[in-house]
């Protein structure tokens, strides 16, 4: 047999030829490669072998042969019975609705064999080919054709008809190279044609979901690749024999309890459900942002290749998720699977969301043990395939700005998965997304005011569909700097290794790693924060008491903010915007977030009611980068001049609290070398002045443009302060032994709530409980406070050395405000000193940490106080505003 090209018509029956005729026309194929006829050795018959049966794919082989000068498939084949040179592993039962089957490997493969047998001169080439039609479409394609274009699914002879005539003209035939069926035999030896036969299709199957995989990507659709592997592991089986056992089921229906509960938990990846949602977002952002940018996806892209990679970005809007995978998918990197709660399995939206890759979680998993283990199998099947995910750890939207408290519960399982089978290794990028402007904005007052969280459904979504007629201004999302799992788990444990292969092994170390690496996601994330021109103005309006600043001042506060993130920048991940100070205020006015009000002596910026709540969230985003200035400029609010080293003193015993409130990068040492850097930068700045060698920094007088410059910056960090000293006027208010952390938290957020109503309009997270949760715990862990075999909370005189510290930041009448809401009083406090503190019967141990007060520095401090309330008759907090 020559590789000339055959005459076509006359192998073909006449109604093939006709039905090609009228193919052709939809139908433009590429050839890979371009000249296939080289791949053929010899002149041994040649036997076409594809993935699946259908007509259309006989009709498009057929055409490729004969414009590339192979045989024709049409031809019988010699040597064998067999009326054509061509067939499939796979083919469909019936004529218009049956279903795929695996073809026996007795055919054709055995008759293929079998005509070879006795015959040692014989040979028979095998050439696989794949047939993709519709493969990539183009951005210009329509949404149907993108619907419609090939995946991994064996489709129906409609859906492929649809699919001719949409992507025709998009139709990739790939040719392998040939495969010699005699030198095969050759090196099996002796082989029963049977079983030889089964091998070959194997390998065939193999062959053409690798070649697949190459052409279209990895099949991820779980339906039919995941669901049987979790519901087969040994785990789930175990819990399903136990949960039979437990509640006197039979196994058949413990086992259908767990399909079920697998059924709502996995994904149903679908390339074009995916390739659809792209084109829809498209439009989708074009209509609500004026810009999606991404910074540092360079530095992703590189570090992935070769690890499994978890996406863990910050998560403060519903729009998170979908910003994220459509930004990747666009950049031409796979979406990865996403972790949602289970509150957005809707209908009609549930389905869509599985298609793109998210797979649902319940809030809790708690008294469900088939559950959990089900869902941990799940995740370790994840893994173990190199699936990319994405989740985040805060565990629900940010309502204030601020990167929530990580609850670690997806990062333990994803580190367990890798302990029972670490074939790949597991890299956590952290992404930040800063927005304009959200869409939740105004469901986020309602919440921080007290109003309950109004529940998902699809009613609840058409009615929030009103938004989409706004604009929300740009977006960035910030890669910040990739966590290998590897290098935490080889300094927790050089043994680490021996816990893998069971699954069920949780060694004593793994809570501290997880503990370590969900702090060091949220730090990275925080480095990679973007600063937009909001952010700047939230900064600067709302550390006023009415919110308003004159025009000229707002400049200058704004040149400023940006001086300080210039030159001493976060980290080497923060963007800035580039918008110069007067650009700044016009964007602001023209997202109708502040208001212009004219005046003959000078116009006044300000923001008002709603807007002025909802840029408290754009101030929070942000407010870790100025939290070094901002410590700085706290300690001049009530103090004309004030001792460098009681400024750097006082701001490593403070920095243990803020640096859990805000995840600072810093250990204690590195903040106070940001602190040196900042002081440094006030004095170029002129905002300080180094008197006494440097030794002592001194303000202007109040009514002075850099006393209120300084004052601004401190006014964004105070209310934290304000905070600390609530919960620790409460405690002491209380005494020791007598009231729990639970109890304290109630007390100090119904307090902060009062004091927001007498005084000037504070920010909404000014009494969120979870602020108050997380400095009681941080006194804990610092042994400042601790618990007694009651369970009531004990304290040492320590505490009351930083009750008197805080005379140095608050103004007296805030203490005052503070201290009778609590029914405090305040009254001088004997020092604690090491002699005098004593060990008691607790279930904690006692504080060990607290730096006591240097005498030099305290006399010296009080005299500087002493000398700023005699020669300054205006309290600072009186100054200009």
């Amino acid at each position: 047999m020559t590789t000339a090209e055959p005459s076509y018509r006359s192998r073909a029956p006449w109604w093939f030829n006709i039905a090609g005729h009228l193919l052709e026309p939809w139908v433009r194929i590429r050839r890979d490669p371009a000249e296939p006829a080289s791949l053929l050795r010899g002149e041994a018959p040649v036997c076409y072998v594809i993935e699946r049966d259908g007509f259309s794919d006989a009709l498009i082989l057929d055409r490729a042969c004969r414009e590339a000068g192979l045989p024709s498939p049409m031809q019988p084949l010699l040597f064998t019975r067999r009326r054509r040179s061509v067939f499939a592993l796979a083919r469909r039962d019936g004529w218009l609705f049956g279903r795929n089957r695996k073809r026996s490997p007795k055919e054709p493969f055995g008759q293929l064999v079998r005509a070879l047998e006795g015959f040692p001169d014989r040979d028979i080439q095998i050439v696989p080919v794949s047939i993709y039609v519709g493969r990539a479409p183009t951005r210009e394609s329509g949404w149907f054709s993108v619907l419609f274009s090939e995946n991994w699914v064996m489709v129906g002879r409609f859906r492929r008809m649809l699919a001719l005539l949409l992507n025709g003209r998009d139709t990739v035939v790939h040719f392998s190279a040939p495969v010699s069926l005699r030198t095969v035999l050759n090196e099996e030896g002796e082989v029963r044609p049977e079983r030889f036969a089964r091998k070959m299709a194997r390998v065939m199957r193999t062959h053409f979901r690798r070649i697949r995989a190459a052409v279209i990507g990895p099949d991820l659709s779980h339906r039919r690749t995941v669901v049987d592997a979790v519901l087969n592991a040994e785990p789930v089986r175990a819990v399903i024999a136990s949960t039979a056992a437990k509640e006197d089921l039979t196994y058949a229906k413990a086992w259908e309890r767990a399909h079920k509960m697998m059924m709502e938990i996995a994904a149903d990846y679908s390339h074009p459900a995916v390739r659809s949602a792209s084109f829809l977002l498209r439009n989708f952002w074009n209509k609500l942002y004026d810009g999606i940018t991404m910074h540092h996806f360079d530095k992703a892209r590189a570090a992935a290749p070769g690890y499994e990679v978890v996406y863990v970005p910050s998560h403060r809007s519903h729009a998170d998720y979908l910003l994220l995978s459509y930004q990747l998918h666009a950049s031409g990197v796979v979406v990865p699977h996403i972790a949602a709660g289970v509150n957005l399995n809707l209908p009609l939206i549930g389905p869509i969301l599985r298609r793109g890759g998210a797979f649902f979680l319940r809030r809790s998993f708690k008294g469900n043990a088939l559950y959990s283990v089900v869902f941990n199998e799940y995740v370790a099947q994840l893994i173990d395939r190199g699936v990319p995910m994405e989740y985040f750890i805060e565990g629900g939207r940010s309502r204030t700005g601020r990167l929530l408290a990580p609850r670690a519960g997806m990062l333990a399982m994803t580190v367990r998965a890798f302990l029972r089978a670490p074939r790949r290794p597991v890299l956590f990028q952290p992404v930040y997304i800063g927005y304009e402007k959200l869409m939740e904005g105004k469901s986020y007052i309602g919440e921080l005011s007290g109003k309950p969280k109004e529940k998902e459904s699809l009613l609840g979504l058409l009615r929030g569909l009103g938004v989409l007629r706004q604009r929300y201004g740009h977006v960035a999302l910030n890669f910040g700097e990739p966590i290998e799992l590897t290098p935490l788990l080889d300094a927790a444990s050089s043994h680490w290794r021996d816990a893998t292969g069971d699954p069920s092994t949780k060694p004593e170390w793994l809570g501290a790693v997880v503990d370590q690496l969900a702090e060091k996601i949220h730090i990275n994330i925080n480095r990679a924060a973007d600063v937009n021109p909001i952010n700047l103005l939230a900064l600067a309006l709302l550390s006023t008491p009415k919110h308003a600043m004159a025009e000229n001042d707002l400049l200058a506060q704004l040149d400023l903010l940006k001086a300080l993130l210039e030159e001493l920048p976060y980290s080497d991940r923060m963007t800035l915007t580039p918008l110069a100070p007067d650009a700044i205020i016009a964007y602001g006015e023209q997202m109708g977030w502040i208001t212009r009000v004219r005046h003959p002596l000078g116009d006044v910026l300000t923001v008002e009611g709603e807007p002025a709540v909802l840029l408290s969230y754009f101030r929070n985003n942000v407010l870790h980068l100025t939290a070094a200035a901002a410590w700085v400029a706290c300690c001049f609010l009530n103090n004309r001049r004030m001792s460098r080293a009681s400024v750097l003193r006082l701001g490593r015993i403070i920095y243990p609290f803020i640096q859990s409130e805000l995840f600072l990068p810093w250990d204690t040492e590195g903040f106070g070398a940001q602190l040196q850097a900042t002081i440094d930068f006030f004095v170029r700045r002129g905002l300080l002045e180094a008197v006494g060698e440097g030794r002592v920094l001194e303000r202007g007088p109040g009514q002075d443009d850099a006393a209120y410059q300084l004052r601004v910056i401190a006014r964004s960090l105070i209310q934290a302060f304000e905070r600390y000293y609530i919960a620790i006027a409460a405690l002491v208010k209380n005494g020791p032994h007598t009231i729990t952390a639970s109890e304290l938290e109630n007390v100090c957020a119904l307090t902060a709530q009062r004091l927001s109503l007498l005084s000037e309009p504070l920010a909404p997270e000014f009494f969120d409980k979870a602020l108050f949760r997380g400095f009681i715990h941080k006194l804990r862990e610092r042994r400042v406070v601790w618990t007694d075999t009651n369970g009531k909370l004990d304290y040492d005189t320590a505490l009351e050395d930083m009750v008197r510290d805080a005379r140095v930041i608050l103004a007296r009448e805030m203490r005052h405000s503070i201290l009778k809401i609590t029914g405090s009083e305040e009254k001088e406090t004997p020092r604690a000193t090491a002699d005098a503190e004593t060990t008691p019967a607790t279930t904690e141990q006692p504080p060990t940490s607290i730096e006591p007060l240097n005498t030099s520095e305290e006399l010296h401090e009080r005299h500087v106080t002493a000398e700023h309330h005699e020669h300054e008759r205006a309290p600072a907090d009186q100054d200009k505003e």
